[in-house]
């Protein structure tokens, strides 16, 4: 099991930046991949950015150049720096863990979501 708490939204003016966290608890060393799905009202759940392991982070076309993920393990805490935000970018954001439970089987993980919101 594990379980994810994600923090660090807020509103922000278009251009400004914001830093999320998502710091994980429980069987942590059984995490493959983590990363950041947004939903805005309206719109499905979509990813935003996603590391696996061993892999280079991917990254949504819409936040490429801006959004930057990274992670600290000590911490079991991961981040989202996003930078030259636009109205666009409003939205719930929610960190993401998939989790190896045994072989053939992996379970999602999703923090409770942390609003952000971006004024023209």
């Amino acid at each position: 099991q594990v379980r994810l708490v994600d923090s660090g939204g807020g509103l922000v003016q278009a251009g400004g930046s914001l830093k999320l966290s998502c710091a994980a608890f429980g069987d942590t060393f059984n995490i493959n991949a983590m990363g950041w799905y947004r939903q805005a009202p309206g719109k499905k759940r979509e990813l935003v950015t996603l590391i696996d392991s061993g892999e280079p982070p991917k990254y949504a076309d819409s936040v490429k150049g801006r959004f930057t993920i990274s992670r600290d393990n000590a911490k079991n805490t991961w981040y989202l720096q996003m930078d030259s935000l636009k109205p666009e970018d409003t939205a719930v954001y929610y960190c993401y863990a998939d989790v190896f439970v045994r072989i053939g089987v992996r379970n999602d993980y999703w923090g409770q979501g942390t609003q952000v919101t971006v004024s023209s």
